[in-house]
């Protein structure tokens, strides 16, 4: 399999995984998961099991009304069998009831394990300024 055909497969599977969490379809991130996946992003970070996606993935705490994963992905096969891939995305959610929208770079480590591709680490920055000057409130 050549390098390209995996980097296309690969952002097909991100796309995948950004329509299950729009689709709340828990089973279809719980497929596309490593067990267990490592999470890390601005609340912090977590080890989740499949067991805990699809239970948290049943019970949201917001809804994602629309994504745009924009044309900049890298992949960098570190691997035969592991790759990552880094890109920047725009989300449109509503938590608390209310709109909320924002950029962010994310990155994922997938795994291939008995010929299919798994995420197990998935990380989400939000986009701004790099010490968080524009999120200072009070001063």
């Amino acid at each position: 399999m050549t390098t390209q055909t995996i980097e296309s497969e690969l952002l097909g599977l991100e796309k995948r995984y950004w329509q299950a969490l729009q689709d709340q379809d828990a089973e279809a991130a719980v497929e596309l998961s490593d067990d267990p996946c490592l999470l890390a992003g601005a609340q912090g970070l977590a080890l989740i099991d499949r067991k805990t996606l699809a239970t948290m993935m049943k019970s949201p705490n917001y809804t994602l009304d629309r994504y745009e994963l924009k044309e900049d992905a890298q992949v960098r096969l570190l691997a035969d069998d592991v790759a990552a891939v880094a890109y920047t995305v725009h989300e449109d959610l509503t938590v608390d009831g209310k709109p909320v929208s924002l950029d962010a770079a994310d990155t994922s480590i997938w795994v291939r394990r008995d010929g299919r591709w798994l995420c197990a680490v998935h990380t989400e920055s939000l986009s701004g300024d790099s010490f968080g000057r524009d999120r200072r409130t009070g001063e």
